[in-house]
């Protein structure tokens, strides 16, 4: 598995689990004011989305400068 791949799983895993702690969070909301480790669990794998977001989004102007065509799937 080269690196593009293992980073587009990881980031479909980190969207699952950054939806699951926003979904805690509002749920912990319906019984007034939670901790503060439920209202900041969602930036670790917000933080991580956005640094493989961001290497999904420029991987193809890398590749089109280096002359290659990939293939998505």
């Amino acid at each position: 598995m080269d690196w593009s791949k293992w980073i587009r799983q990881a980031h479909r895993w980190l969207s699952i689990v950054f939806t699951v702690t926003v979904v805690a969070n509002f749920a912990t909301m319906a019984f007034g004011q939670p901790p503060a480790w439920v209202v900041y669990s969602p930036l670790p794998p917000l933080f991580l989305m956005l640094f493989s977001g961001l290497y999904m989004f420029v991987l193809p102007y890398i590749a089109k400068g280096r002359g290659v065509q990939r293939v998505n799937g």
